[in-house]
């Protein structure tokens, strides 16, 4: 099953354990989580489900492409990592 894990700077604010998901998409695999953790919802995903700007979203070593479908492909062996993404200059 695909693995989600969450960085620091996110469990800071919400409890957010790594966990097993089921699912082949990394859509299916965030709402899969969300089921069993739903106050990590809003951190993630705005109101139309669309990843936040301040989070980024990977799939292994890859960045998600479409954060606002999610439909990347995950396998069984999948790491999906959840980060706030840094700006500034």
């Amino acid at each position: 099953m695909p693995t989600i894990t969450f960085t620091a700077n996110l469990r800071r604010h919400v409890a957010c354990p790594t966990a097993q998901v089921a699912g082949t998409t990394v859509a299916q695999c965030l709402a899969a989580y969300f089921a069993v953790h739903p106050a990590v919802r809003s951190y993630v995903l705005d109101d139309q489900g669309c990843v936040r700007r301040h989070v980024v979203v990977f799939v292994g070593s890859d960045q998600l492409r479409d954060p606002s479908k999610q439909t990347d492909a995950v396998g069984p062996a999948t790491e999906i990592t959840v980060m706030q993404a840094l700006s500034g200059g």
